[in-house]
């Protein structure tokens, strides 16, 4: 299994591009929680090893390449709330996030390299979308992994504030103790209504 390197990015830079940011998110498929993405630029003469798609890493690998990232990198995280998912659907959602993600960069950069198949719409920088991106750029391996930090510590808190659903080990995923969370305790204001789990629960027959 190949690693993701740095050479779509060199060939942005061939394009006379320099501020090149990998972009990404994450939490499409939970039920619960808002949708989270980063923007990552890496110093392309710093950048730190072992950056891989963050579902291919241990929590403890991603802690310690996030930290690291947040020391080497320029890093930008941006969410999506789940209102805004509800009234908008998760993919537009997902892309207003790495939106506000790229928008987050100070300076901005020059160049985006998307996880997907879609550039979000509202994106004014040249872009290019690269289909499993975090298992081929650096760039948005890196961005996999913030936006993963990011989301699963938020969701560990918000399970402080509502246990029951095992938020803090599956994310708002829909595993089984959280699909039976919902039947038992019903749903919280994370939840996201339109999901189909948690729409069939509030309107049941």
């Amino acid at each position: 299994m190949t690693s993701p390197d740095y050479s779509i990015e060199q060939d942005a830079v061939a394009k006379g591009y320099f501020r090149i940011a990998g972009v990404d998110e994450v939490g499409r498929g939970p039920l619960a929680g808002p949708v989270v993405a980063a923007a990552v630029i890496l110093n392309p003469d710093d950048i730190p090893e072992g950056l891989n798609d963050s579902k291919k890493l241990a929590a403890k690998k991603r802690a310690v390449l996030g930290a690291a990232l947040h020391d080497r990198a320029e890093v930008a995280v941006a969410q999506a709330s789940v209102a805004e998912i509800d009234e908008i659907n998760i993919l537009r959602a997902s892309h207003l996030a790495m939106e506000r993600a790229v928008a987050a960069l100070d300076p901005p950069p020059d160049y985006l390299l998307i996880d997907g198949n879609m550039i979000p719409r509202d994106l004014a920088l040249p872009a290019q979308a690269v289909v499993k991106g975090d298992a081929y750029s650096v760039s948005i391996a890196a961005a996999s992994i913030v936006a993963k930090n990011w989301r699963d510590q938020l969701m560990v808190d918000l399970a402080q504030q509502h246990p029951g659903y095992g938020w803090e080990t599956n994310a708002g995923y829909p595993s089984k103790q959280h699909k039976q969370a919902l039947q038992n305790l019903g749903v919280t204001p994370h939840h996201r209504r339109s999901f189909k789990p948690v729409h069939n629960i509030l309107y049941q027959e």
